[in-house]
């Protein structure tokens, strides 16, 4: 089965979305699920792993309800309060209720630089580790990649996901590709590590303003870092809908994609997140 590893929805009154702004354009309004379905469908996908895209439980209540009357939603990567190690165990506790939270991710993009090392957090992700759940890496550049490395090297037996690949620089020079690139391969030495090809839009101006050429150098360094055994394809829908739609990344990826022998090929497109997030157990 294909599975997209990094869908959204939000439900701007059941939860809270800070960076939701009106600035966001036309991803400020709700977003469910019942509208990506048909493209999902169409383009062959058959299950898709639901992400947080609010600091609060509410979020993640909302997507355990959407998995609830869709089984198309195979996963769902939740939050709990990281730096509220008191109150961790309560909620893992709840979420352990619901076999198909396979995951966790916390905004860290739009936190402090360096959140994630805070006592309190490393306690948390001891948990995260303790309970089999893999730990999300969003990021607002390939910089906060080095805090990726040092986490695993304080919790080796956590799973770790980076989420779009680290957000390469796509569109800008080779200087700054060989700096991403340098971070990514860091990150990859760790074993328990994985990556999402996921988000890719130009880093300079319109996100919307790549090609398959531009896409191209970044997931052939992301197959050469970590193998097709450890990347897994995500649409990021709706953010993808700033980034021409979510058909046209589907597109640029199989295009990027096709010269891989069929068995690697498989495991982006869902071997590696039935893996990576032991879907074959919900």
């Amino acid at each position: 089965m294909i599975i997209d590893a990094h869908l959204h929805i939000w439900d701007l009154g059941r939860a809270r979305y800070p960076w939701l702004t009106e600035d966001a354009g036309i991803l400020h309004r709700d977003h469910a699920i019942e509208e990506i379905l048909p493209t999902l469908s169409a383009v062959g996908v058959g299950g898709a792993v639901l992400v947080q895209a609010s600091d609060e439980a509410a979020d993640t209540e909302l997507m355990i309800d959407v998995a609830r009357r869709h089984p198309e939603v195979v996963g769902i990567v939740g939050w709990v309060p990281l730096d509220r190690p008191d109150l961790v165990p309560a909620a893992l506790d709840r979420l352990a209720e619901e076999p198909l939270v396979v995951g966790i991710r916390s905004l860290v993009h739009e936190l402090p630089p360096g959140w994630l090392a805070g006592m309190a957090q490393d306690e948390s992700l001891s948990m995260l580790a303790a309970a089999g759940l893999t730990l999300d890496f969003p990021t607002k550049d390939p910089a906060a990649l080095a805090e990726l490395v040092a986490i695993g090297e304080r919790h080796p037996d956590l799973g770790l996901v980076v989420d779009h690949l680290g957000k390469p620089p796509i569109g800008r020079g080779e200087e700054e590709r060989a700096q991403w690139r340098e971070l990514l391969a860091a990150v990859a030495e760790n074993p328990r590590a994985s990556a999402k090809v996921s988000g890719l839009y130009s880093a300079v101006g319109d996100p919307a303003a790549w090609t398959v050429d531009s896409l191209r150098p970044f997931v052939d360094d992301a197959l050469e870092l970590f193998g097709p055994g450890r990347l897994m394809y995500g649409g990021d829908w709706p953010v993808a809908r700033i980034a021409g739609g979510y058909e046209r990344m589907w597109d640029a990826l199989g295009t990027i994609l096709e010269p891989l022998a069929p068995a690697d090929r498989d495991l982006v497109l869902g071997g590696t997140a039935e893996r990576v997030y032991r879907l074959a157990e919900v």
